[in-house]
């Protein structure tokens, strides 16, 4: 029998997410499904995040991944752009905390490195790249979605291997690693 999973790669926002999906069958990659949700018709910050976790559970109870990867936010200099986008990828990520997921998350470089073999590569580079890597036909015009399966290839080139980013299998799990930001 077949040694397979399925991993959920998302790069979280408020204004577009962007997840794709692969099927790893023994240790080859088989492209799903990539898109995007367009956040920008909300005007309520708090409706664009109850979107992205009920999007994210819909897409969990669909495709049943047995695993997640996600992007960290990078750090940026604007304050309430990065408190947004930190409560995007907070619900993102209790979406698959709310149906028992591993989580692992990966910073953007490292996501890059992964894909191009440079850590400074453009999202055109990536998207190439996984064009490259997967077959896939065209790439979309929209390049979130292309960050979110490359959250989710890069999850598979780095299983197996330790250290690969933080991981959480609970809520218990997530608590016991973040003590310092439990009150």
């Amino acid at each position: 029998m077949a040694n397979e999973r399925i991993i959920l790669g998302i790069d979280p926002g408020t204004t577009i997410m962007g997840f794709g999906l692969i099927k790893v069958i023994n240790k080859k990659m088989e492209f799903l499904q990539l898109n995007e949700l367009q956040l920008s018709k909300y005007d309520d910050h708090y409706v664009k995040l109850r979107v992205i976790f009920e999007r994210t559970i819909e897409l969990i109870d669909t495709h049943l991944p047995d695993e997640i990867a996600i992007e960290a936010p990078f750090f940026g200099k604007n304050v309430q752009s990065m408190l947004k986008l930190g409560r995007a990828q907070g619900v993102a990520m209790a979406a698959g905390l709310s149906r028992q997921i591993p989580i692992t998350e990966y910073e953007p470089k490292k996501i890059k490195m992964a894909i191009t073999g440079n850590g400074n590569a453009s999202k055109e580079q990536v998207a190439k790249m996984l064009q490259q890597l997967l077959g896939l036909k065209e790439i979309p015009k929209n390049l979130d979605s292309t960050d979110g399966l490359a959250a989710a290839v890069c999850h598979f080139f780095n299983s197996g291997k330790t250290a690969v980013g933080k991981s959480y299998t609970g809520w218990d799990a997530f608590v016991k690693q973040n003590q310092n930001r439990v009150k």
